[in-house]
C-alpha cells in the first residue's frame, strides 16, 4: 500500500475538481482497487486540526513513510502570502518533498507557476522546480527526491482527470521505471505527441484551410491561422483522451491555449494576443509548428493552399 498526502499552494482547486471527476480509475478505484493510502487530501481528508497537523508533522518528520507527495498550485515564497496549518506553506513543501519517495506537481502552477507566476508577481510565486521553462523553481534544479527522481510534472490548467489518476497509479504500484520523462519532467506517455494528434480539424490543416469567424459553426476550418490556436505546437493527448469522454476544446470550435507549455498564458494575456495569432509582417504566423521553420512552412503552406480539394473548404460533416 502506498500512502500519499496531497496538498493544496496558491491554487484555485482546479486540479482537485478534476481529480474528483476522474473515470479511469475514479477516486474510490484508487484507494479501493489499487490500495492507495490517502493521509489527507484537501477536500477528502477526514482530520481538521491538531488531527491534520499531527499527519503532516509526522511525514515530515519520517515518523510516518510517505511515498507520493503530490502538490498543487503555486509555491508562493513571499513570507505571510500563504499560511497553512501554523506555518508557511513553503516550510510544508521543503519538510515533506524532502521526506517522500516520490513528488508529484499537479497542474501549471504547480509545475511552473502558471498564471501566478506573471509579471509583477507580488506573491513570487514559483513551480516545485520550474520557473516558466526556467529550472530550478523552489526546490532547484539539481533537487532529487529519497528515489532519485526530480519532480513529476503533470501539467494543464487543470489537468486532465485521467493523467492524473494514471501516473499516481503507476507510481503507487511500483511502476516508476515506465514513466520516461520529457526534459521538463513530463510523463512521455502523455506529453510526448501534439494536442493537433486527433484533432477532427486537422485536416483543414493539413490544406491551411482556416476559419475566418467564430460563427462558421465547430467543425469548419483550422483555429491555427487566425485564433490564435496552439494544437500544433503543444504538447498533450488532449484529442486523444477526450475530456468528459466526449469532446476537448478545437473539437468544440474552441483554440488550444496552451495551457500544458510553460509559458502559459503566452504573451502574459496582452491585448490582442488572446484568440488571435501573432503575425510577422500581417501575413505570416509568428510561431510555427515545432520543428518547422518559417522558410519551409510558408513554402509548405503555399502548396498546400494551392493543392487544396475543394471538400477541405466546406463543412466536412453534413448537419
Amino acid at each position: 500500500m502506498s500512502s500519499v498526502l496531497w496538498l493544496q499552494g496558491g491554487a484555485c482547486s482546479g486540479n482537485t475538481m478534476s481529480f474528483l471527476n476522474a473515470e479511469e480509475p475514479n477516486v474510490v478505484d484508487l484507494i479501493v482497487d489499487f490500495g492507495l493510502e490517502l493521509l489527507w487530501h484537501p477536500s477528502l481528508g477526514l482530520e481538521l486540526g491538531a488531527n491534520a497537523q499531527k499527519i503532516f508533522w509526522d511525514c515530515a518528520r519520517g515518523d510516518r513513510p510517505l511515498d507520493i507527495f503530490v502538490f498543487e498550485g503555486t509555491v508562493i515564497e513571499k513570507d505571510g502570502y500563504d499560511v497553512f496549518a501554523e506555518r508557511q506553506m513553503k516550510d510544508w513543501v521543503t519538510d515533506l518533498a524532502n521526506a517522500a519517495s516520490i513528488v508529484v506537481a499537479i497542474g501549471d502552477c504547480a509545475c511552473w507557476g502558471g498564471i501566478p507566476a506573471m509579471e509583477p508577481n507580488p506573491s513570487q510565486s514559483t513551480g516545485l522546480q520550474f520557473h516558466k521553462r526556467d529550472k530550478g523553481g523552489f526546490l532547484g534544479p539539481d533537487w532529487k527526491s529519497k528515489a532519485g527522481l526530480p519532480v513529476i510534472n503533470i501539467p494543464g490548467c487543470p489537468s486532465h482527470p485521467d493523467w492524473i489518476t494514471q501516473i499516481i497509479v503507476a507510481l503507487a504500484t511500483g511502476r516508476t521505471a515506465d514513466i520516461a520523462l520529457d526534459d521538463l519532467h513530463r510523463p512521455q506517455t502523455f506529453f510526448k505527441t501534439f494536442t493537433q494528434t486527433g484533432c477532427t480539424r486537422v485536416q483543414f490543416f493539413d490544406y491551411k484551410q482556416s476559419t475566418v469567424s467564430f460563427g462558421e459553426g465547430t467543425r469548419t476550418g483550422c483555429l491555427f491561422y487566425e485564433f490564435g490556436c496552439r494544437g500544433p505546437m503543444t504538447h498533450s493527448p488532449c484529442n486523444r483522451i477526450l475530456w468528459n469522454r466526449q469532446s476537448s476544446k478545437t473539437r468544440a470550435g474552441m483554440p488550444c491555449l496552451g495551457c500544458t507549455e510553460p509559458e502559459f498564458p503566452f504573451f502574459d494575456l496582452n491585448k490582442g494576443t488572446v484568440f488571435k495569432t501573432q503575425k510577422i509582417s500581417g501575413v505570416i504566423p509568428k510561431e510555427v509548428p515545432e520543428g518547422a521553420d518559417h522558410l519551409t512552412y510558408m513554402a509548405q503552406a503555399s502548396a498546400a493552399r494551392i493543392a487544396a480539394p475543394q471538400w477541405s473548404k466546406e463543412d466536412m460533416f453534413v448537419v
